[in-house]
């Protein structure tokens, strides 16, 4: 499977879901980690595991009973929804990747997701909206919506036996009844000012390591987004299989779009755009996404934190506060297994020697992890702080920060993947409004 990246500019693992519990293309609002079912965390094999939070209204109270009742057996709930769903409504296989393999782990993860942010009613509501407009280029209908509720509800009937009654299908039905709508309605209402997607021709493919590439694209029409944010890409060679990556770059003049892709390990679709794609090949982009983005309203320093291609939404954060004339101070701490694979390094350079307020900072292995090393500067507790990187990168990040006294307010990463993706589907990239992978199919 390919590796998301949390900065957008890797690859991550999307998702779809004609339904409104979903998480990364199924992301995540507010940049938190997901609950827990059940498990305690460990920082071993369970570190990926999310803590559902105690607490709440009756309906989040009694969702998240279920969610952890059903944590266990995650596989078997998802295999069940997906056959209920396709045996119910056999013409929405097509809608999905011939190969489901890789969607097995998605749906408890966009479940955990909404149940997280079930009572946090602008987070929830952001995040809704940013994935119903989303599902529009997978050709979601709002009559997908009550199929898929259906098929939900069967699975989690059939499998929370301990927790599942009357009050407790009731509460999922509310549930997924107004999580569904504010999709449909933010879908309808994107319908009207943008399309479905959009068609990008390659321009230029740059290789700068041997799975490292910046690829620039011309979209066909105007493809309007802010620095910081990241798009949905699919390839002529894998329909139907979209994977998100952050723009490296503010908005340019010319309308050109860059992104860095990395080559991951059974990556199908960075394996393609790394070594296969070529100029004038035709891409698809999904609308842009994520909340990783500069407030120009203050004149709050920036510390900005890119593992990887992570560096990627880094760079475009940086530039946007050029280009805005801002003066705030603004430190990038860049990392890499070596100082090889700091294959973007040049262009920072050469970037804090054009702008007198911008540092930045190289850090390999041999200097220690990442965060770590972010943490024996400072102090950062009046910065904004930006993160972008590796899933683990990005959590220890968190961590590391909050210690060092950065309000957690204050930290942004637009991860997808606060949903604990499998090893194979690490992201190498983030931001703050976590993509969260939805219950359709994403490879």
């Amino acid at each position: 499977m390919d590796a998301p990246t949390t900065t957008k500019a890797a690859e991550d693992t999307d998702g779809r879901l004609p339904g409104a519990t979903d998480t990364y293309d199924t992301q995540v609002p507010g940049g938190k980690h997901p609950p827990s079912a059940g498990r305690k965390e460990s920082a071993t094999a369970d570190e990926n595991e999310p803590r559902i939070p105690e607490g709440g209204s009756a309906d989040a109270v009694l969702v998240r009973r279920t969610l952890a009742e059903i944590a266990p057996v995650a596989d078997r709930v998802t295999s069940y929804f997906y056959a209920l769903l396709f045996i119910r409504n056999p013409e929405l296989r097509e809608m999905f990747p011939v190969a489901m393999d890789t969607q097995r782990d998605r749906l408890l993860k966009a479940l955990l997701t909404a149940a997280e942010h079930l009572d946090d009613t602008p987070v929830l509501t952001s995040y809704l909206e940013n994935l119903g407009r989303g599902h529009r280029k997978y050709g979601t209908h709002s009559a997908h919506y009550p199929a898929v509720g259906e098929a939900l509800i069967g699975a989690l009937a059939r499998y929370a036996t301990a927790s599942w009654d009357e009050e407790t299908e009731a509460a999922w039905v509310r549930t997924y009844t107004t999580i569904s709508q504010i999709m449909i309605d933010a879908a309808a209402a994107d319908e009207r000012s943008a399309p479905p997607w959009w068609q990008a021709e390659v321009v230029s493919h740059d290789l700068r390591t041997p799975d490292i590439a910046v690829v620039t694209l011309r979209p066909d029409q105007p493809y309007p987004f802010l620095a910081g944010q990241y798009t949905t890409l699919e390839t002529p060679w894998w329909p139907r299989i979209w994977r998100h990556y952050s723009f490296a770059s503010a908005p340019r003049p010319d309308g050109l779009l860059s992104l860095h892709i990395k080559a991951v390990p059974a990556g199908w679709v960075s394996n393609a755009l790394v070594h296969r794609a070529r100029p004038g090949d035709v891409l698809r982009l999904g609308p842009p996404a994520g909340s990783m983005t500069v407030d120009h309203a203050t004149d709050t320093g920036l510390l900005c934190v890119g593992g990887g291609t992570g560096i990627a939404p880094i760079k475009a954060l940086v530039e946007d506060v050029a280009e805005h004339g801002d003066r705030r101070p603004v430190d990038v701490f860049y990392g890499a297994r070596s100082g090889h694979d700091l294959y973007d390094i040049d262009t920072m350079l050469r970037l804090q020697k054009t702008f007198p307020w911008l540092s930045v900072h190289p850090v390999t292995e041999e200097q220690g992890r990442l965060p770590e090393a972010v943490c024996r500067f400072g102090p950062w507790s009046e910065r904004d702080a930006y993160l972008s990187g590796p899933l683990g990168m990005v959590r220890r990040g968190v961590d590391a920060l909050r210690g060092a006294g950065v309000p957690a307010e204050r930290i942004r990463h637009d991860f997808l993947s606060e949903l604990a993706p499998t090893p194979s589907d690490q992201p190498r990239s983030g931001a703050c409004i976590a993509r969260t992978p939805s219950m359709l199919p994403s490879r």
